[in-house]
């Protein structure tokens, strides 16, 4: 509804007086209402455009990036810290039986420091290892009131207070986990998670791709080699 036309509104309702100041009083409730519900679509519409901005951001690094792992990551990250108004963002990918930091965002350089020194088991003690045991999206919503939660250098260190932390999924396996941190108590909302989830399903796309890559390169090479050898 156009600004003019809500002008004249209220010019015309201040002139009802009598009997007519309820039914006022129930349409000026029901135009400011309307206005509320105008400002959220616009608002959730504004999210969603640059939700979709930045997927599509993450899927062109992932297509001009083929063996650029490290590239892909810090998208997601950054773009995952920025939309879901996190405080922190963190990246974790399995190697052997430990997850290993590969991307921080956010956070002082003693924090990021400490994440980067201590490779997460699977357990419950963490949110990483939560995650990694339960193949599925953990919010803790605050960690001070969590009795399974342990690491408390991290969250000293970090001020860590609300946790989310997304598995990566391959084979039903969990590869590497994504993990929004807050340093209030402000649980993130199904929005986030879901958009979380999607930039979780990206990065194991970017994954797939930069080993298939590999591959490629390394069927080349021996193509290359028996036929020197002909």
């Amino acid at each position: 509804m156009a600004e003019t036309d809500l002008s004249r509104t209220w010019e015309t309702l201040e002139t009802l007086d009598g009997e007519s100041g309820e039914i006022a009083s129930q349409l000026r409730e029901s135009y400011a209402s309307l206005e509320r519900r105008v400002r959220e679509l616009e608002r959730e519409l504004a999210e969603t455009l640059e939700q979709e901005a930045a997927t599509g951001e993450i899927l062109k690094v992932i297509s001009h990036s083929a063996a650029d792992l490290q590239a892909v990551f810090e998208t997601v990250v950054c773009s995952a810290r920025r939309l879901c108004a996190a405080d922190g963002a963190q990246l974790y990918i399995l190697h052997g039986d430990l997850y290993h930091l590969v991307v921080a965002d956010g956070g002082s350089r003693q924090f990021r420091n400490l994440l980067a020194r201590n490779p997460i088991s699977p357990g419950r003690g963490t949110l990483v290892g939560r995650v990694a045991l339960d193949r599925e999206t953990v919010q803790i919503g605050d960690v001070l009131a969590d009795p399974e939660y342990t690491w408390r250098e991290a969250q000293s260190l970090g001020g860590v207070r609300t946790l989310l932390g997304v598995p990566m999924l391959r084979e039903g396996v969990t590869i590497g986990v994504i993990v929004l941190i807050r340093t209030q108590v402000r649980p993130f909302t199904e929005r986030q998670m879901e958009l979380l989830t999607t930039f979780a399903a990206q990065g194991v796309i970017a994954i797939e791709k930069a080993r298939l890559f590999a591959e490629l390169q390394e069927r080349s090479r021996d193509l290359a080699s028996s036929v020197e050898q002909l």
